[in-house]
Parts: C-alpha cells; structure tokens; sequence
C-alpha cells in the first residue's frame, strides 16, 4: 500500500511540474502574472519571457525524470530514480521559497519531501 501511496505521490509532483513547465514556457504573461503576483513588478513579465521559458524546461525534466522513475521495473533503480528527481524538486523548492516566495515551500517542495518520505519508506 505504501508504494502505491509513494508512486501517486511521484505522479503528482510530476503533473504539478508539467503544470509549472507550461505556465512558464506558453502562459508567463497570463497564468505567470497571477502565480507570480507580488513577487516580480508586472512590467518585467514581457522582458523575462525568456528566462521563464528556459526555467519551464527544467521543470519539464523534472517532471520527465518522476514519470521515468514511474516506469522502472527493477525496485532498487525506480527508488533511486525517484529519490533524486524529488531531491532535485526539494531543493529547488526550498531555494524558491527563500528567493522568490515562501508559498514555493508549500507548493512545491512540501510535496515532494511527501513523496520521498513515502518513496523511501516502501523501499
């Protein structure tokens, strides 16, 4: 049961930075405003297209990665794979919560410190 617990958990972080990819790769001007709301002056959304574009890829490989881990067969390799995509998304959720916004912790690193608690307790 844990492990089906740990492997929707991995599911929904992935979705979560599909979600975050393409917010910032096609929607930064519209959903990107909203989300980012208070933490970037409205007149530098325009100019920083770009470089939320580039910061969408990387979450599109996040994502990449956690549904890879999803497709594992061999126990060992799927925990691995897992523990260092949402290691990775746990990192960078703790550093967006002391750069850009606190909420950054909740929404995006609190899940996947979740999901690697589930992850390492199934294995």
């Amino acid at each position: 049961m844990i492990h089906l617990i740990a492997q929707i958990l991995i599911g929904v972080v992935a979705v979560e930075h599909l979600y975050i990819l393409w917010m910032e790769m096609f929607a930064w001007e519209t959903a990107g405003k909203k989300t980012f709301k208070g933490s970037l002056p409205e007149d530098l959304f325009q100019p920083t297209k770009g470089l939320a574009a580039n910061q969408g890829l990387y979450n599109g490989f996040l994502a990449a990665g956690l549904i890879w881990s999803l497709f594992i067969s061999d126990p060992m390799w799927q925990t691995n794979i897992a523990s260092f995509f949402l290691i990775c998304v746990l990192v960078a959720g703790i550093y967006g919560a002391l750069t850009a916004s606190r909420k950054i912790f909740f929404v995006q690193a609190l899940p996947a410190l979740i999901a690697l608690i589930f992850v390492l307790s199934a294995s």
